[in-house]
């Protein structure tokens, strides 16, 4: 039998000093980038979601599941973004959270005052977009442990809405 030989390169001799330390360098790099984008996930975000040419539809939840293993507090916001297109003065929201059997365990409907009488934006328009931090639910309790589903539905009367730019909900631990 013919021994195969044909992918293996020796090293010595094939790379100076200098190229055998870039391998070192990107896997390092590589390395940082999964760590922070660990830290990333563990920031307080519990759903995202960047609306598609900022358009959302009435029946497209954002949503996310969590899995709770001891009992946890949160402090719920929302962060929304606006651009000048979304043409109201307030958008309406319901928030809900499912236990792992569907049931809903908590839900409040929401209606938040975007513009004043006047059309004025209540927030500065920085990047495009008009962006707002509002409180959701302060001291939500979930003491059994399993698997949530939050989620977020917009229930404005006409659809879609046009001018939504993003949606965050997370934790003001």
């Amino acid at each position: 039998m013919e021994e195969f030989k044909g992918f293996f390169i020796p090293l010595h001799g094939f790379m100076d000093s200098s190229e055998m330390k870039r391998p070192i360098i990107i896997a390092f790099a590589l390395c940082l980038l999964c760590i922070g984008c660990q830290n990333q996930k563990d920031n307080g975000d519990i759903l995202h979601r960047k609306f598609y040419q900022t358009v959302w539809e009435r029946f497209d939840f954002v949503s996310n599941n969590i899995e709770i293993e001891e009992p946890t507090t949160f402090n719920l916001g929302m962060r929304i973004s606006f651009t000048d297109e979304y043409s109201y003065e307030y958008i309406s929201l319901v928030f809900t959270v499912f236990t792992s059997d569907n049931t809903p365990y908590r839900s409040k409907g929401y209606k938040f005052r975007l513009k004043d009488k006047q059309g004025n934006w209540n927030s500065e328009l920085v990047n495009g977009c008009y962006t707002f931090e509002l409180p959701i639910n302060k001291a939500l309790q979930l003491t059994e442990s399993g698997i949530y589903r939050f989620q977020i539905e917009q229930t404005m009367p006409v659809t879609p809405i046009v001018g939504v730019k993003e949606l965050t909900l997370f934790d003001n631990k």
